[in-house]
């Protein structure tokens, strides 16, 4: 029996560390200023440099529209096709060697260029090649949707496609269920494809000042992982009621075990 205030003061110890705080949890905190306070974030999302395997979609533009109709896709190959088939379809993959094939024009290379450089340098060779004169040619170069996976402490794994122009880690997460809480939100992983290889940044989400990272804003391809809390490993709860109820349950067991011990 004179074992059991030393278990007791190991069980307490165990129960001030295994449950997850609530500062683990909440999202933004800036302690240095009032709650109420207004602050301006200054964004530094940086341009998205078209990578092999992007698929672009194309449209040319024009007061005799027919005339540049061979370099818009028809799209009516199937009527049924969702959004991400009829964008594979119609859309225009660069290949291996950062090439994309237009009709009329034939290869362009596009590797490293961002969409509004693309616009140009189709527009300039449209006009260069075929018009021979000014004319008012309008190009407009998308992504066709910003692709991206997430997996690890999240409610949904898996690749999703969003279509909008942007979009932050906070949106990107929220699409896949949010982080649980057994997620680390103190250090969430995103794996990004640059011309180059792949490179791995990290992010806190905990502190407001994630919203000033040139990674705050996803990019196409990025791969955004969640690792587990230790917390989850030790199985010992996530909350401090199913902790308490761990303890409660592992101190009962080992004080039956002493009581039957000193008994034989």
């Amino acid at each position: 029996m004179k074992h059991i205030p030393i278990i007791l003061l190991g069980l307490i110890a165990l129960l001030s560390v295994s449950c997850i705080p609530n500062k683990d949890l909440v999202y933004l905190q800036n302690r240095a200023v009032a709650t109420d306070t207004t602050q301006v974030i200054s964004e530094k999302q940086k341009p998205y440099r078209v990578q092999i395997n992007d698929i672009l979609n194309i449209r040319v533009k024009a007061l005799d529209q027919q005339s540049v109709q061979i370099y818009n896709p028809v799209g009516e190959s199937d009527l049924n096709a969702s959004g991400d088939q009829r964008a594979f379809f119609d859309g225009f993959t660069v290949d291996l060697h950062g090439n994309i094939r237009i009709p009329v024009l034939g290869e362009i290379n596009v590797l490293g260029y961002t969409t509004e450089e693309i616009e140009k340098l189709i527009e300039t060779k449209i006009l260069a090649d075929e018009f021979k004169e000014a004319a008012n040619i309008f190009v407009t170069v998308k992504l066709t949707g910003l692709r991206f996976t997430v997996t690890g402490e999240v409610g949904g794994t898996g690749t999703q496609t969003l279509y909008q122009p942007r979009v932050n880690i906070f949106e990107a997460l929220a699409n896949a269920g949010d982080i649980l809480v057994t997620g680390d939100r103190k250090d969430v992983t995103i794996i990004r494809q640059y011309p180059q290889g792949q490179q791995i940044h990290h992010l806190n989400l905990l502190d407001i000042g994630v919203m000033d990272s040139p990674f705050y804003y996803i990019q196409m391809n990025d791969i955004i992982y969640v690792k587990p809390l230790k917390q989850k490993s030790w199985g010992t709860g996530i909350t401090g009621l199913q902790t308490f109820g761990t303890i409660v349950t592992v101190l009962s067991f080992i004080t039956t075990t002493i009581l039957l011990i000193d008994r034989l």
